[in-house]
């Protein structure tokens, strides 16, 4: 997320920067005390989010908004100011959000977890063992960034459908039904689709990361409370997720986009 503040005031501005970083330690901040200065960077870098003071010398807060709204319609802004009266104005220019001074951590993180308009980048969750990317092709990512390797693209196929039920424990059969729709459940199939379980269940094993897949009698799932899953979070709401849904949905997988469609209606 990138951030800029606008205070034409020094202490004032260094107190926002500061509550900023320590409201948003991953975001990139930048600060600024010249309005100019602020839009040529706004228009040269992008922003997702623009602390503003009001009440400034020259070109007020309200006026800046309304440029960097022609840069990007859906930038959020975020107004701040010690002056009540200007409140009606942001509110005009359907502002993210507004706070008055002295500006605090706290009221920046909550302007910051309420924002009007995602910035479209999913923030991590940090006790994630693994993140799941099933908007486009569906993909697995190690905490580090590393793409998750499968020995065999079935048993990736496996996972990948498990991901989908959420937790629901599935059976051989059932996945079998998904992976060769038209093939008949014979013994040959039932002992395929137990070694491609096998192969997937031994690579998190490797991994380290056996917790992952949840085993009771003749059934699987998995523990989703271990796993970063855009999926997850799109039908939770979260915003940055929603964003992030293009109309693909395990792209790779022909009976995935069907599921996907189901599940919504």
């Amino acid at each position: 997320m990138r951030i800029l503040c606008l205070d034409d005031e020094e202490l004032a501005l260094q107190m926002l920067e500061m509550c900023v970083k320590k409201a948003r330690p991953d975001a990139d901040v930048w600060s600024f005390d010249d309005q100019d200065a602020l839009l040529e960077d706004a228009e040269d870098s992008g922003c997702d989010v623009a602390f503003l003071d009001i009440h400034m010398r020259g070109m007020n807060g309200v006026e800046v908004a309304k440029r960097l709204k022609e840069i990007n319609p859906r930038m959020n802004i975020i107004f701040v100011t010690g002056f009540s009266e200007y409140k009606g104005d942001a509110m005009d220019m359907k502002a993210s959000g507004y706070i008055m001074k002295p500006v605090t951590v706290d009221e920046v993180r909550e302007e910051l977890d309420n924002l009007r308009y995602s910035s479209g980048k999913i923030t991590p969750k940090s006790d994630a063992l693994l993140r799941v990317q099933c908007f486009g092709n569906f993909e697995v990512f190690l905490p580090s960034g590393e793409i998750f390797k499968f020995d065999r693209s079935r048993s990736k196929e496996i996972f990948a459908y498990l991901v989908h039920k959420q937790g629901s424990s599935c059976t051989t059969k059932e996945i079998a039904a998904v992976l060769f729709e038209d093939e008949p459940y014979d013994a040959k199939q039932q002992n395929y689709v137990q070694q491609l379980i096998y192969s997937m269940i031994q690579t998190f094993k490797n991994a380290g990361l056996e917790q992952v897949i949840v085993r009771s009698r003749n059934a699987l799932s998995v523990n989703t409370q271990l796993l970063d899953c855009d999926y997850y979070r799109f039908k939770e709401l979260d915003g940055a997720a929603v964003n992030a849904y293009q109309n693909e949905y395990m792209s790779q997988y022909y009976w995935a986009d069907f599921m996907f469609d189901e599940d919504l209606y």
